[in-house]
């Protein structure tokens, strides 16, 4: 597992400068509803990492199956990896679907555990602007998109998602977001 976190921290490229109290976001939401434009907008406005776990993933998978067992050792790498930049001061953005309560708890574990603040961001769209969004990425309009998530997918994992049982704010990616990255921003440089 340490050689797999390595060749993580290595995809990574350059990281910000270290903080005294780094942010970890745990950005939660359904394929197709805009977690990775948030992301990248939110990276913009603030120094932080974007831990992408669909480009992640094919770093340590050739041909990424998304089974189980393999997503139960990317996160596992990841929550690693998310613990070792928290300690270095880094802050960062988790992007991956956490829909279930039960695996974000691990991540608040690690932000209590790193002394981070633990900001959660449920994002949304309505499912007609996910359909046009995952048409569109069929099409492979977007060169920065690494999901492979399709229509299929995205009705599959709506029934798993779970209420959020932690404060969060919820960003609708149908409307203008940049209110609620500016939010975030300032929290997050507080």
């Amino acid at each position: 597992m340490v050689d797999e976190v390595s060749r993580l921290r290595d995809s990574l490229g350059g990281l910000p400068e270290a903080v005294i109290r780094p942010s970890l976001v745990v950005v939660s939401g359904l394929p197709g509803t805009g977690k990775s434009h948030f992301c990248r907008r939110l990276a913009e406005r603030t120094p932080l990492v974007i831990l992408e776990s669909d480009s992640l993933r094919k770093v340590l998978f050739h041909s990424p199956c998304h089974s189980g067992d393999e997503n139960a050792y990317l996160f596992q790498a990841i929550h690693r990896l998310v613990a070792e930049l928290l300690g270095k001061g880094i802050s960062l953005v988790l992007d991956a679907t956490n829909l279930e309560e039960y695996h974000r708890e691990r991540l608040y574990h690690i932000a209590e555990q790193t002394g981070a603040k633990l900001i959660v961001v449920q994002i949304c769209a309505p499912p007609s602007v996910v359909y046009e969004r995952l048409q569109a990425r069929a099409g492979g309009k977007d060169p920065s998109d690494n999901s492979d998530a399709d229509w299929g997918v995205y009705q599959r994992m709506r029934p798993v998602a779970e209420t959020i049982r932690r404060n969060h704010f919820k960003v609708d990616t149908s409307r203008d977001i940049a209110a609620a990255v500016e939010k975030m921003a300032r929290i997050i440089d507080r």
